[in-house]
């Protein structure tokens, strides 16, 4: 992710090569500074930040430039979390973010 830049991340679940019908879910992103740490950076759920895509499978997680800059640089941790309508939770995916800092002004 670059500071000040606007980020998207584009997914599509799919489990044996078929989209999941994502119309009855919801989700949750948070990014935090460690696993442990108590506040998010970052924090992103269905219809802010989110777009789930129904029967296509689709997941847009989106954040502004402006959400970017605010953000110090360096080292986050993330998940992404799908909840059913049966309250199920899928985490899709999680990982290390690397915030890169902003050169132009």
């Amino acid at each position: 992710m670059y500071q000040g830049a606007t980020f998207d991340l584009n997914l599509t679940w799919n489990v044996a090569g078929t989209p999941v019908n994502l119309t009855s879910y919801s989700a949750r992103m948070q990014v935090r500074s460690t696993f442990d740490a108590s506040t998010s950076v970052l924090s992103f759920t269905s219809g802010s930040g989110i777009t789930l895509g129904g029967t296509a499978g689709t997941i847009l997680v989106e954040a502004t430039a402006a959400t970017t800059a605010g953000v110090a640089v360096g080292q986050y941790v993330y998940d992404l979390e799908l909840v059913s309508a049966g309250s199920a939770v899928t985490r899709l995916i999680q990982g290390n973010l690397t915030l890169d800092p902003e050169v132009t002004r």
